[in-house]
């Protein structure tokens, strides 16, 4: 237990240069807070105190203004900078040197019917070790993203998540992976990623809808191209069946003549 705080404190010291010292975590942080409670609230859940850590729970979220429910599972060294509007959701798996910013939801997609068959499947988010999630993102569903993937601002994540790339947009697409990340500032690094705040792709990373729309004028000025050359070749051909015809008649013409 305390193992597990001292790491969430200095995951917040290393990933945030406004955290001046541990006692300013502990005492202004509403992230740090909420995952305390979090760890308290979860052991009455797996202890089957259902109640008692669901109202444990709903303090936390009273005094930090994050819901985290008491089943959701979470690694070490999580760190919820800001915090207010975070909604991790029951069955969400969040795995080790997690990052995530304020106005994320950790949500389910099942329809709100027949609650008593969901109850006990999957039905939010696994997030593995190192993802980090921009402000307002929203990651719906029972979908994985994948160790030390980057999730922009304000994108809507349904579908899985692979390994160190960067997501954006609604909704989300992938714009780059390691490969491309390659460039990116010395910065505190998760595994062999760097921290980069919010989620947000270093570099020039092009917006993949102009990207698609850039490759279909590139083919477009490549097939008028073609056309062009296929165009100037059939009035060559034209201009010379002509010419042909024309020194066919003047060659009749010259036959006919009488001598």
């Amino acid at each position: 237990m305390f193992d597990r705080i001292k790491a969430e404190i200095d995951a917040t010291m290393s990933r945030d240069p406004a955290a001046r010292s541990r006692m300013e975590v502990v005492l202004c942080y509403p992230g740090f807070q909420a995952v305390t409670l979090h760890r308290l609230s979860n052991k009455l859940w797996r202890s089957n105190w259902r109640l008692l850590a669901r109202s444990l729970s709903h303090i936390g979220r009273v005094i930090t203004g994050i819901e985290i429910h008491p089943g959701a599972t979470i690694g070490k060294g999580f760190f919820i900078d800001h915090g207010m509007g975070v909604v991790i959701g029951e069955t969400s798996i969040i795995g080790d040197n997690v990052t995530l910013y304020h106005g994320v939801t950790l949500g389910g997609v099942a329809p709100s019917v027949d609650s008593d068959s969901q109850r006990g499947t999957k039905r939010h988010p696994t997030l593995e070790c190192g993802v980090i999630v921009g402000s307002g993102a929203q990651v719906l569903g029972p979908i994985t993203v994948s160790r030390c993937a980057r999730i922009g601002a304000n994108a809507v994540v349904t579908k899985d998540i692979p390994k160190c790339a960067t997501v954006v947009g609604i909704p989300g697409k992938v714009v780059n992976t390691k490969s491309d990340r390659l460039s990116a500032p010395t910065l505190p690094v998760i595994e062999d990623q760097p921290f980069v705040a919010y989620g947000t792709p270093t570099g020039d990373v092009p917006d993949p809808v102009a990207k698609t729309l850039e490759g279909l004028l590139n083919e477009v000025q490549s097939l008028r191209s073609r056309l062009n050359a296929l165009e100037g070749q059939d009035d060559y051909q034209k201009n010379l069946l002509t010419k042909t015809a024309e020194n066919d008649k003047k060659d009749d013409v010259g036959d006919k003549t009488p001598s």
